[in-house]
């Protein structure tokens, strides 16, 4: 099964929704793009690398403070900021990606324009300097309804393939707004978000170079030549749904025969094209043990991307009113696994992990209007993607006093 022999108009779909793509799937080989190496890196490269970013620290320090001793206590707090989250632990990899060095998904790439305002807006924390903050860290912002799959777990599943409500111009004065505010990191996602693949590149071409953009995903369409198309617009990586090693597990999760197909070879062509590559599954009940979670990690280790992202299922959307939540020991076996393959010796050529739940339990939920929010297929905020409390749309001219309630609420679970 190739992609140049397909066209998006004719997959085989189980859903009934009334949806199309904006543009057929090109016939054409095109080969990636030429671009640096991507990997992961440890050891004494890591360890270079690691130096290299503390001197740009101390440099954005200097740039910010005039007095020494700013700097010195500037750098004290990132690390204790640093240290709140990990602990005493220490990452001993890094994602190498297209000239930049990531260590976790939801921090900007060492060392752009956007890295140092993201660094510069925490010091804010410390002491008021004069770089434009960003408003939050990261953003999901739906673009669509429409979606070719029915999986399991959709958190949007009251909007599936239901008649949109944005235009396209709405969009973009969504994506300015948040620019607007500040926001370091906007994730698009829907619906499934290629199937507006022209209107995400309009999105990115018409934005400002101030925010990473980064993409939700089934991998549905997701062809090398697509992926080029996105990665020269602007796009900085994706998050690929896969939720088994298994194709045919993962297929009948989403609903959809094809979808393990679509989501390993994307996985490949964004790689193969400069894209920050993540898996992010949904850690359900049934999956949780230890041998499904180390045959789903050598996979991912064999497909080449660079995070794997754990969610845990939440009672919204599809799930709204199942018991779908992990026990204890699931937790902590995903916990021990998180800890495990990040900071020790033995999985360096593993992916790095995102787990929100390790750290939610610990210091509590940061988005809420907080450091991030959802604004969701009808341009209503939201807490998060999994918390469906809508306090007003993004668009509406009091939106300021509207984050403020949002952020006051707090959320709901954490």
């Amino acid at each position: 099964m190739l992609f140049d022999k397909r066209n998006a108009n004719t997959l085989p779909l189980t859903s009934t929704g009334n949806w199309s793509v904006e543009e057929d799937i090109l016939t054409k080989e095109e080969s990636p793009l030429n671009l640096r190496r991507s990997s992961i890196i440890s050891g004494k490269e890591k360890a270079l690398i690691h130096l290299k970013l503390k001197l740009s620290l101390l440099k954005i320090l200097i740039r910010q403070y005039r007095n020494p001793l700013d700097w010195i206590k500037g750098l004290r707090f990132l690390i204790k900021l640093r240290r709140r989250f990990l602990g005493d632990h220490v990452l001993n990899k890094m994602a190498f990606v297209d000239g930049k060095y990531y260590m976790g998904l939801f921090t900007p790439g060492w060392n752009d324009q956007v890295y140092e305002r993201f660094i510069a807006s925490e010091l804010k924390n410390f002491k008021e300097n004069n770089t434009a903050a960003f408003r939050f860290n990261h953003v999901f912002l739906a673009i669509t309804k429409k979606c070719a799959l029915r999986c399991e777990h959709c958190y949007e599943w009251e909007s599936l393939n239901k008649k949109e409500t944005r235009t396209t111009a709405e969009i973009q004065a969504t994506v300015q707004r948040l620019q607007d505010f500040g926001t370091a990191q906007l994730h698009f996602t829907g619906g499934e978000p290629m199937l507006k693949i022209d209107t995400l590149i309009s999105l990115m071409q018409k934005a400002t170079e101030e925010t990473n953009f980064w993409m939700n995903t089934s991998g549905l369409k997701l062809t090398s030549i697509n992926a080029r198309r996105l990665k020269e617009a602007g796009l900085t990586g994706v998050f690929i749904s896969l939720d088994h090693y298994q194709a045919e597990a993962h297929n009948s999760f989403r609903n959809y025969k094809d979808a393990f197909y679509w989501a390993t070879e994307g996985a490949k062509n964004a790689r193969n094209n400069g894209l920050v590559v993540a898996f992010s599954i949904c850690m359900t009940k049934e999956f949780v043990n230890e041998e499904n979670i180390r045959k789903y990690m050598d996979l991912a280790k064999d497909t080449g991307v660079h995070f794997v992202q754990f969610l845990e299922p939440k009672n919204v959307g599809h799930y709204k009113g199942k018991e779908v939540s992990l026990n204890d020991g699931q937790i902590k076996l995903l916990e021990n696994t998180f800890l495990k393959m990040n900071f020790s010796n033995g999985y360096l050529d593993y992916p790095l992990i995102t787990y929100h739940g390790y750290y939610q339990r610990k210091h509590g939920c940061y988005s809420s209007g907080k450091k991030g929010l959802y604004v969701d297929t009808d341009g209503d905020i939201n807490p998060c993607t999994f918390c469906h409390r809508k306090s007003g749309n993004i668009l509406d001219p009091d939106i300021e006093e509207k984050l403020e309630q949002m952020t006051t609420s707090g959320c709901p679970e954490f």
